[in-house]
This record gives C-alpha cells, sequence and structure tokens, in this order.
C-alpha cells in the first residue's frame, strides 16, 4: 500500500503534501484503529489537534 501512495505524489508538487497516520483508541474495547490521510503540509497541525 505505502509503494501505490508513494508512486502516486511523484510529480512536480510531491513536496508540499505528507501523509499523516493517527492513532484513536476505542474506550468501549480499548483497542486502536487508524486514520491515515494525505493532505498538503498547512493543514497537518489542524488535522492533528481535532479529536
Amino acid at each position: 500500500m505505502a509503494k501505490k501512495t508513494v508512486a502516486s505524489l511523484k510529480n512536480k508538487d510531491a513536496k508540499s503534501f505528507t501523509k499523516v497516520v493517527r492513532f484513536k483508541k476505542n474506550e468501549a474495547t480499548g483497542g486502536y484503529s487508524t486514520t491515515v490521510d494525505i493532505m498538503p503540509k498547512d493543514s497537518v497541525k489542524d488535522f492533528l489537534a481535532k479529536k
């Protein structure tokens, strides 16, 4: 999966995007789930700040 993501970002604007992986704990089961998103570097802090 990572190779496909990296290959799709190989263009002149690739440096302005980043892949963000966020873990969230499920209170009921105690397990973790992940949220993966590819976004501009400018909006990474906003994405990580929201709960």
